[in-house]
């Protein structure tokens, strides 16, 4: 037998060992840290030098460590000397998965500016409000969102860097190219920075309506690009002495966008820390992966729960060899139990994994993997690990005992500093060190976390936040409606999918048509209810006036 939990946790943070952690006291709060993590993200990139293997792999393009690091270096040096961006400036990426958006990334944050990661689905006014809202010195972008970007840019003075624009077309006005910006050979130019600087801001959608810019500071992502690597570490600890491993270098597949959280820090940065090959999808296609993990001899899927049913129920499933893969699972919904067994039945060595982490804690909480995810299939892993504490508290923020179901708070060296220019909304979700999830859950005798229902009122479509509040007051701004009310309703695939009930007012039309057309032009399309009901009586709401959400999924759903 492998070691206990609690064993393969002390074994792997012991002191001398790579992942030794050890208390720290920082702004009167004590957490366990990584002692070797690399204060800034710079260091990771600048480890990337002089290494001609083989990093990216994008359709027909194989970039190498040293080309991403030149790549990086070039456009550090243009960002500094040719844009004028000085450290602390918030500088925009909107960009389906392409390698220029790691090395924008790379180079933003190696100069001692902030990378501000902006959803690639958003519509022209949602790109509008976190452009003025971040407020961008510059915008990194591929052609199409330069298009939903440029005018809100112009209006305010943002210059605009266009990446794999159309050669036969001039620019729009303000954007200059890539190609002629960002020259080969340059040098990176010096930084003074530390870990207390901030580094990243990530849009997380706001239960009041507009997204909250999540802002992370170098310490912060470090200690979670550490973690994430502790967490392997103490699998193969556990790892039965006899068990036998894939004996392939690791290699992942990306396959949910950059400007997530996952994407960002368990994928990418993973594989830029420890040198692992990065094989990227521009857009998700199921047999696409399928056929780029039996080429490239993938080892990492790393995703939302739908992926790994659009490959298992992919009728090509069996034609592919996906004998690489050594971890299939992901986080950003919840997993059903009989995908778990699924995964655990149709692949050679695969085995599933599952982790709850937020954008507030740069993607890493409580996982699940392999035997304890097969025996514990509606758990979201223990409740402890090398940096992390999990509590589970009530209204009033004091602890409740084992089983009670409660609110989850989380701490860890990993969280977010806070929401950008939001001080209330900072101070209300994050209390002395610890994260309030707004998630309700339990914790069993064994140390098992489970998630049981949301005190925020959102939806996870597919790994995507959406905030009924966002999608109300949209829905709102149309005259023929008179009360609304947005929620979940569970859908196999994508684990909820967005619903709406609709009282129209008295006298007037509305279609489930109308009511989506009105909506394209204003929210992300995964943000569009996909099943209205469109009533003429009242909502139905409880003694305090609040609307029965459960009961209309039971009336209207079902």
């Amino acid at each position: 037998m492998g070691l206990s939990m609690t064993e393969a946790i002390a074994a792997v943070t012991a002191p001398g060992q790579m992942f030794e952690v050890a208390d720290v006291e920082r702004g009167g709060v004590v957490n366990r840290e990584f002692v070797n993590a690399p204060e800034t993200l710079r260091s990771y990139f600048e480890q990337l030098a002089g290494d001609d293997r083989t990093f990216l792999v994008y359709e027909d393009e194989e970039w190498t460590f040293d080309r991403v690091h030149q790549e990086i270096s070039a456009l550090a040096d243009a960002l500094v000397a040719h844009v004028g961006v000085k450290p602390g400036d918030r500088v925009g990426i909107a960009m389906r998965n392409l390698p220029e958006w790691i090395v924008s990334f790379g180079a933003i944050v190696s100069i001692g500016a902030v990378s501000v990661s902006l959803n690639a689905w958003w519509t022209e006014d949602e790109m509008a409000y976190a452009i003025e809202d971040a407020g961008l010195t510059l915008l990194i972008a591929d052609q199409e969102r330069l298009s939903r970007a440029h005018a809100t840019c112009r209006a305010r003075g943002v210059a605009m860097l266009g990446v794999r624009l159309d050669q036969l077309q001039p620019p729009p006005p303000g954007v200059e190219r890539w190609s002629r910006v960002v020259v080969a050979g340059r040098p990176m130019p010096p930084a003074d920075l530390h870990g207390d600087l901030d580094a990243t801001i990530l849009y997380t959608s706001g239960t009041t309506g507009r997204p909250k810019g999540a802002v992370s500071t170098h310490r912060a992502v470090s200690q979670a690009i550490i973690a994430f690597a502790s967490n392997t570490a103490v699998i193969e600890a556990r790892r039965d002495p006899g068990e036998e491993g894939s004996g392939l270098a690791p290699c992942f597949i990306l396959i949910v966008p950059l400007f997530h959280v996952t994407g960002c820090i368990p994928v990418m940065m993973s594989c830029v820390a420890w040198h692992f090959k990065l094989v990227m999808m521009y857009r998700w296609d199921p047999e696409r992966a399928l056929s780029l993990i039996d080429r490239h001899r993938v080892t990492s899927f790393v995703g939302v729960p739908t992926q790994a049913w659009d490959l298992l129920e992919h009728p090509r499933f069996s034609e592919f060899d996906t004998s690489s893969l050594v971890s299939i699972g992901g986080g950003g919904a919840p997993a059903p139990p009989t995908l778990v067994a699924r995964v655990e039945s149709s692949f050679t060595r695969g085995r599933p994994q599952l982790g709850y982490g937020m954008t507030e804690t740069n993607a890493y909480g409580p996982g699940n993997y392999g035997e304890d995810y097969v025996t514990h299939p509606s758990s979201t892993g223990r409740v402890r690990t090398a940096v992390l504490d999990v509590a589970i508290r009530d209204d009033e923020g004091r602890d409740l005992p084992v089983g009670e179901r409660g609110e989850i708070w989380l701490k860890s060296p990993t969280l977010i500093r806070g929401y950008w220019r939001q001080p209330e909304s900072t101070a209300a979700t994050i209390v002395k060190g610890w994260l309030r999830t707004g998630d309700v859950g339990r914790a069993d005798a064994e140390g098992y976390l489970y998630i049981e229902d949301r005190k925020k009122d959102m939806i996870l479509r597919a790994g995507e936040n959406v905030y009924s509040a966002e999608v109300e007051a949209a829905i709102y701004e149309m005259s023929a409606v008179y009360e609304a009310a947005v929620l979940g309703v569970p859908h196999e695939r994508l684990g909820e999918e967005v619903a709406a009930v609709i009282v129209r007012k008295a006298g007037m039309e509305l279609s489930s048509e109308a009511l989506r057309d009105h909506l394209a032009d204003r929210l992300a399309a995964f943000k569009v209810p996909t099943r209205v009901a469109v009533i003429d009586e009242p909502l139905p709401r409880n003694a305090a006036g609040k609307v029965l959400k459960r009961d209309l999924a039971g009336l209207y759903f079902a």
